[in-house]
């Protein structure tokens, strides 16, 4: 492989903490959906991995990795007459409107990468609106030359879909690109792409989990330059 040219990031728990942020959606988005019940919103909490009393996720949330539709299908049985495009709608709508909380200072960061020259791409299993609104929330959307949802056309991770548009679009060899992500999901899709691939601690997965997966386990995207620098140094 050669040097890195470009990255791709995962959005949820690589750019934003997120028990920070996903655990204040859910909250939201399960209340609203129980119209007020404290034992359905319990219910709806449980049967996607969410615990409403604290704030924590099991290891296997759908909402962890999962995009919205495959979501909703955890929740439907428990709400009858919603129908999925509802709930989709309305997953989407609350997460545009969800204050992302930045794993790292985020600008400073993508100025340098900017600087290095790097081209930049986000792949999400959230939808792109709300991606792209969320970019936009925390100052970095001018950085990115792509940004796709599990709606863009390209498919949703783990399949590698988005990770070679991106590279493709932008003229690199997937060899050249490192994939940046929090879940098995990102890991994979990456590994599939033919991608380096880099893991982060800012998500719920652990580094034992991640490690296999990884070609480098950071703390958070704020240690990618200093990793960029070492394979430059290692090739040399």
């Amino acid at each position: 492989m050669g040097g890195i040219q470009g990255l791709i990031f995962d959005k949820d728990g690589t750019l934003f903490d997120f028990r920070a942020t996903w655990s204040a959606w859910a909250r939201r988005f399960l209340t609203e959906l129980s119209a007020g019940s404290d034992a359905l919103a319990a219910r709806l909490g449980q049967a996607v991995g969410f615990n409403i009393e604290d704030g924590t996720f099991l290891r296997d949330s759908p909402i962890i990795a999962g995009t919205p539709a495959e979501i909703s299908m955890h929740l439907l049985e428990h709400v009858p007459g919603v129908d999925r495009a509802t709930l989709v709608a309305r997953m989407n709508a609350v997460s545009t409107e969800t204050l992302q909380v930045s794993a790292v200072p985020l600008r400073p960061l993508f100025e340098e990468f900017a600087a290095r020259g790097l081209k930049l791409g986000l792949a999400t299993n959230d939808a792109e609106e709300p991606a792209s609104a969320h970019l936009r929330q925390a100052g970095i959307a001018p950085f990115f030359q792509f940004v796709s949802g599990f709606d863009s056309g390209y498919g949703a991770k783990p399949d590698p879909g988005p990770l070679l548009a991106f590279a493709r679009l932008q003229g690199l060899l997937p060899g050249n690109v490192a994939m940046v992500g929090d879940s098995l999901h990102d890991l994979v899709a990456g590994r599939a792409a033919g991608m380096r691939t880099v893991a982060v601690l800012t998500g719920i997965a652990g580094a034992e989990e991640l490690s296999p997966f990884a070609d480098a386990v950071l703390p958070d995207i704020g240690h990618l330059p200093d990793w960029i620098d070492s394979l430059v140094m290692a090739e040399t």
